[in-house]
């Protein structure tokens, strides 16, 4: 702080920033009300949820023969538990259009009229790639996953049902398993919160994979990569695919494959945005004048008088070389 500084100075430039302080713990306040809000309401239908996150190992168990598929917790809180994860994914899911709501009332007065719509359509496009990702999670990775996966081991339920032709003197509610000769039976025992692990690490997985066009276009608008720089660096996207697809799928050829063509289809219609991108601002650009298709017909003032010095400038030294080369030769 200088000597020259009086106290109402001071009090004039710490203003602004007291009001952006008390304008941000407003959103939060909302954003984490509404994230409350959604977990209650998230809560009240968790069980249904907790189903219909389930119904890939359901229907791959049923396919495997077993008619009664069924999971276990093996602690007291651990279904509790296990719902009330939901409810916060979920809940936050509920709440995020709130929450961006808020961010963009917050964001937004710092930006010009043409930065808010070339930001607002990319937090529309988010969730909506996000759900999209998720979907595919659901209803296309995690069944071929779980028929991986489970395709190992016997289907204990499986025993129950062998009651009625085994043994005929026991209740029919009675479970039997019959005896084996040799060898010791693997049997799947699932846990709820160890199967919902699974699910929803796919579904978050291949949401976050949708993300890639947004991401992409997002930094080609804002300069930070071309369309030929990501088309240069194809090959090595491809081996990051890859890669990416090893460490997020089952190893399962088939699986790799589907998340392969996926992703790398995200990849290419990347390019295709940020090629579009650069073509709008391009012709921005080309209207206001800064530059033409032509360069020999583009005609830079500030250019122009440089090279005109430049040129005076070499013109005056081969002058003077050639004066110092006159007077040498005079005897």
């Amino acid at each position: 702080m200088s000597q020259s500084d009086t106290p109402d100075d001071i009090d004039a430039s710490s203003a602004p920033l007291i009001e952006h302080l008390a304008e941000l713990r407003t959103r939060l306040i909302r954003s984490v009300l509404a994230f409350i809000v959604g977990i209650v309401l998230a809560f009240t239908v968790a069980e249904p949820i907790l189903q219909f996150l389930l119904t890939p190992i359901e229907e791959t168990l049923r396919t495997l023969g077993d008619p009664s598929p069924t999971l276990q917790y093996t602690s007291p809180q651990e279904y509790l538990f296990t719902l009330f994860r939901i409810s916060m994914v979920f809940g936050f899911a509920l709440a995020f259009p709130v929450i961006a709501f808020q961010m963009w009332r917050f964001v937004a007065p710092g930006l010009y009229k043409n930065e808010q719509g070339a930001f607002l359509p990319f937090i529309i496009a988010s969730p909506v790639m996000f759900l999209l990702g998720a979907s595919f999670a659901q209803f296309v990775v995690t069944p071929l996953a779980m028929q991986f996966f489970l395709g190992f081991a016997d289907v204990s339920s499986i025993f129950a049902n062998l009651l009625s032709r085994t043994v005929d003197s026991l209740p029919a509610a009675a479970a039997v398993v019959p005896e084996t000769s040799a060898g010791v039976k693997i049997t799947f025992f699932g846990k709820v919160n160890e199967s919902l692990d699974i699910t929803l690490k796919f579904i978050i997985a291949f949401g976050m994979c949708f993300q890639l066009p947004v991401l992409l276009t997002l930094m080609g608008k804002a300069g930070l990569v071309s369309a030929a720089g990501l088309g240069a660096v194809r090959k090595y996207a491809m081996v990051g695919i890859l890669l990416l697809a090893a460490l997020v799928t089952p190893p399962d050829v088939v699986t790799q494959l589907i998340l392969f063509t996926v992703v790398y289809g995200l990849y290419e219609i990347s390019i295709l945005l940020v090629s579009r991108v650069e073509k709008k601002r391009d012709d921005k650009l080309r209207e206001e004048g800064y530059f033409d298709d032509d360069e020999e017909a583009f005609d830079d003032p500030l250019m122009r008088a440089f090279d005109e010095d430049l040129a005076a400038e070499d013109a005056e030294d081969a002058k003077d070389a050639g004066d110092d080369s006159t007077a040498e030769k005079t005897p």
